[in-house]
């Protein structure tokens, strides 16, 4: 869109929402406070580097499609993530897994890994002025083959998953020092059964103590915020998981860790939007993994749906953006790479300011009052006011393009880069 039909629109939609009370300016002055994390791993179908040429395997994650132009290396992968930061507005971040290490062409068992393998990551950056996050990688190993990591009742897995997840800590502490903002290291684990198992207390009492040795090593708040994910089931876990919500959201709140909602690992029913005061009232900070689940955790690219929405708004209606690091976690090599994540995090964005363009004040004191016809017909009002010219103005402001001309862009990216490889 060209600029002064961008400036035109936001002035008209400046106008609509000051008649309810809000001000776009101020939202947009508001959306420097959300930082959003790219999830490393959709340039490359979750494959890292441990190995030339490495596919992913194991662990219930499956990866669909073979786009071309598929991150190959390193350089091709910061070469592609360099393009997806030139084309988003906003505070971004990058969220590495373990698998994702400069290994040199050597094999660097995870028990192994050092700061030495991500320094040219924290290098690159602090180049680009970002944050880092980071995984340990519990899957796509011989030791996992079994389904079990953390609660692996064979000790010898399950002090080598200890040992590569209390080192991956070591290393986000480490990044959190060099960037000088603190890194979210978040433990997922696959451990389930595919059939329904008799003891299930003896596997989620392995999972604590695991737990327990992994947290004994205290580091830095200003450093390090340690985070642990639930799941309600995966590929070969579908009748049990260990790591389920009521462990860990028991073990979040007894050892003040951060519990991460992954809006794919619940029930189709379920309403992450609807955990979050809950969860707020018991844990300083939560982390977000936004996904879109189709059916089941299908993890394909975010878009703008009610699941999304209302995870936004219930963070902004609680004024609990600085309490949640936000996230992302989907995988679709059935379409170009890097469009799929401008699309995502773009409706991650959206989702966020359309939370923030409600005037809450007017439609909480319509609900303290009892009156909920005003109430719904605020909300109802709100659907169809011009949210997205108040975000492409806030791209404009952001020197990256909007609407045809980012598709546009994206278009040239493959053609001149991604169908070369």
């Amino acid at each position: 869109m060209k600029k002064a039909s961008i400036e035109k629109s936001y002035l008209l939609a400046k106008e609509q929402y000051a008649e309810v009370g809000v001000d776009t300016d101020k939202v947009i002055a508001e959306m420097n406070n959300l930082s959003i994390s790219l999830h490393c791993w959709q340039t490359d179908d979750v494959g890292g580097f441990e190995k030339a040429g490495a596919e992913l395997g194991g662990g219930g994650i499956a990866v669909t499609g073979n786009f071309p132009g598929k991150a190959k290396t390193i350089e091709q992968m910061r070469k592609d993530l360099d393009k997806v930061v030139s084309l988003l507005p906003g505070s971004l971040r990058l969220n590495l897994h373990a698998i994702y290490g400069e290994f040199g062409g050597k094999l660097v068992d995870r028990d192994k890994i050092e700061t030495k393998h991500f320094q040219g990551w924290i290098d690159w950056a602090k180049e680009k002025k970002m944050g880092l996050d980071f995984n340990c990688t519990c899957f796509s190993h011989p030791f996992a083959d079994d389904g079990f990591t953390l609660a692996s009742k064979n000790e010898k897995y399950r002090k080598f998953w200890v040992e590569h997840t209390k080192r991956c800590r070591k290393i986000a502490a480490e990044m959190g020092k060099q960037l000088g903002t603190p890194a979210a290291h978040n433990i997922w684990i696959p451990d389930g059964s595919k059939d329904t198992p008799v003891d299930r207390f003896t596997l989620r009492k392995l999972l604590k103590k695991s737990l327990d040795e992994i947290f004994a090593i205290e580091y830095p708040k200003k450093h390090l915020k340690d985070s642990i994910e639930s799941k309600l089931f995966g590929i070969g876990s579908e009748s049990m998981v260990v790591g389920s919500h009521d462990f860990y959201l028991g073990y979040a709140i007894k050892n003040n860790k951060m519990i991460t909602l992954d809006n794919g690992h619940f029930h189709p029913t379920e309403q992450v939007g609807d955990k979050i005061s809950s969860i707020l009232l018991f844990v300083d900070e939560i982390l977000l993994h936004l996904t879109r689940g189709v059916r089941w955790d299908s993890d394909h690219v975010l878009t703008l749906n009610d699941e999304l929405m209302l995870i936004a708004q219930e963070i902004i209606r609680a004024k609990a953006l600085n309490r949640v690091n936000v996230g992302l976690d989907y995988f679709d090599a059935s379409l170009n790479r890097v469009g799929a994540y401008i699309i995502g995090t773009r409706s991650a964005q959206i989702a966020f300011m359309y939370a923030m363009l409600e005037p809450i004040k007017t439609i909480v004191a319509f609900e303290n009052e009892g009156k909920n016809f005003e109430r719904l017909a605020y909300l109802e009002l709100m659907k169809g006011k011009p949210f997205g010219a108040v975000y492409d103005y806030y791209c404009l402001q952001n020197n990256v393009p909007t609407g045809v001309e980012l598709i546009n862009e994206i278009q040239k990216y493959e053609k001149n880069v991604l169908m070369k490889r």
